[in-house]
């Protein structure tokens, strides 16, 4: 929240990435910032990768966005995530909707 309060909306992701990685860091939240995820097609690790924006916890997917409001897009990319990881909670947070932050909290 303070990301989006200070900054507002107008910049592009990775302006926010940038801002959350050292908001995080003094909160002394642990993270992984841009966490590449191996893909698998029937056992066999493919050459694509996935990457998170961030890792916290080493268990919370949270996903950046800044689009006027998230879509079922947004959604599958998560649940996707989500699912290679075996991770059970993703959050995405849109910096570019307005008036106020949209964040959605998955759990699968």
């Amino acid at each position: 929240m303070d990301v989006y309060f200070t900054m507002g909306t107008g910049f592009l992701e990775p302006i926010y990435q940038e801002a959350l990685a050292i908001e995080l860091g003094r909160r002394r939240i642990p993270f992984e910032r841009e966490k590449p995820l191996d893909i698998f097609y029937k056992e066999t690790k493919l050459e694509k990768k996935y990457i998170a924006d961030f890792i916290c916890f080493g268990q919370i997917i949270l996903e950046l966005k800044v689009v006027p409001r998230l879509t079922n897009i947004e959604f599958a990319q998560l649940i996707n995530y989500l699912k290679i990881t075996r991770l059970r909670v993703g959050v995405l947070a849109n910096f570019g909707s307005r008036p106020k932050l949209e964040w959605k909290r998955m759990v699968i």
